[in-house]
């Protein structure tokens, strides 16, 4: 497999302490902009299809606004019900304020 690296969006774009979902050419992902730095994942919870973006962030941990199940950024590890599996998320690599992220095809 390869590694490859993606544009998604600049650092400015997302507020301080907030997420945005961003489309990009092969893949839907949540950016957050946290004091801890910028993460990205998938967008949809992996419990239903909810866009993670539209729920809450608190520091690294975001919570799906349909049933309440929260990730952690970091991780993407599942900290609450009902959601079961682990959300995907991506290295991120910041340049002059342009946000990357790998990935494996």
């Amino acid at each position: 497999m390869n590694n490859n690296q993606i544009k998604v969006c600049l650092v400015s774009e997302i507020p301080d302490n907030d997420m945005r979902c961003i489309s990009l050419e092969d893949r839907n992902v949540v950016v957050a902009n946290t004091a801890a730095g910028v993460f990205v994942a998938d967008e949809m919870c992996t419990h239903e299809d909810a866009r993670l973006c539209d729920g809450n962030l608190t520091g690294t941990k975001i919570k799906c606004p349909l049933h309440g199940s929260r990730f952690d950024l970091l991780t993407g590890n599942v900290l609450d019900d009902p959601a079961e599996d682990n959300l995907v998320t991506y290295p991120v690599t910041v340049v002059d304020n342009v946000v990357f992220i790998t990935t494996e095809r």
